[in-house]
Order: structure tokens, then sequence, then C-alpha cells
């Protein structure tokens, strides 16, 4: 499978996650807690695979390096909103707050990745190329799964 369509299966899980997140309510606070735990995990191993992976790829490509650059950062926003919702109960209501920027954010980031990314990507890149890269992905990812929390956060920061 080709890269572009392996960040496409972790996108529409993220989605599912946050949806699944945005219909607990404020009384379930447990599920809101686990779901939210699996949440953080599938986006950090994400941003790790892109940035390790395929943001340095693709940013050597000149139609790419904008919008690369733009996934750099709105990965650090995500980041922040998630840190600090990790800091409050999830049955505050600015945890509801924060979960909607957050999701607002992460959806935005995915329709410019596939939207404009995806799309350059794969005029630029060939099919054997992208499986390279798949291949790559793949591997990683099996990598950063076996990963405990606090070594998938080290791993995160040093990327």
């Amino acid at each position: 499978m080709d890269a572009l369509e392996l960040l496409k299966q972790d996108h529409d899980k993220v989605k599912q996650m946050m949806s699944e997140l945005e219909h607990t309510g404020d009384e379930q606070r447990e599920k809101r807690e686990e779901i939210f735990a699996q949440l953080k995990r599938e986006l950090t191993i994400h941003e790790i695979l892109e940035e390790e992976i395929i943001y340095p790829t693709f940013e050597k490509q000149t139609k790419l390096k904008e919008v690369v650059l733009e996934g750099y950062q709105e990965h650090h926003v995500v980041d922040l909103v998630l840190g600090e919702m990790m800091g409050i109960d999830a049955d505050d209501e600015n945890w509801s707050a924060k979960l909607s920027v957050a999701k607002e954010n992460v959806e935005h980031h995915i329709e410019e990745e596939e939207g404009q990314m995806f799309k350059i990507a794969r005029g630029i890149f060939d099919e054997q190329q992208l499986a390279k890269m798949g291949n790559l992905l793949a591997s990683r990812k099996q990598e950063l799964e076996a990963e405990s929390d606090d070594e998938l956060e080290g791993t995160r920061e040093a990327a």
C-alpha cells in the first residue's frame, strides 16, 4: 500500500475517535479519558511518521514545501491543545471546549493534506516511490506501536 493510503487510514481512524469523544457527555468521564488516551497515542504516532518520513521527503519538493511547513505548525498547535487537555478533568466544561478546538484543527489539517498535499504528491512521486515510503511508514509504525506512552513522548520530542 502506498504512503498516502496509509496516512489516509490514520486520518480516518483519528476522525472516528474524535467523533466518539465529541459524543460522550461530561458524565462519561472514564470513557472520555480512555478514548482520549487512545486518540493522543494515535496522533503522536501519526505525527512522528509524518515528521520523520513524509515531511522531510516532501519538503524537498518546491510545490510541497509551503504545505509541509504549515503541517509542522498545525501539529504543534494540536499538541499544545491536547497537552492542556491532559491537565484538565475530562468532565470540566473547558475540556469540551478544547476538544472542539482540537477537532477543528485536526480536521483542517486532514483536509489540507488530503486535498492539497496528497494531490500534488501523486503528481510528483510515482507508484513505486509511494509504495517504498508506505513500506517505511508501516515498518516505523510497528516500532512506534510497541513503545510505551513515555517512550513515544520522548521520540516525539526528539522528532
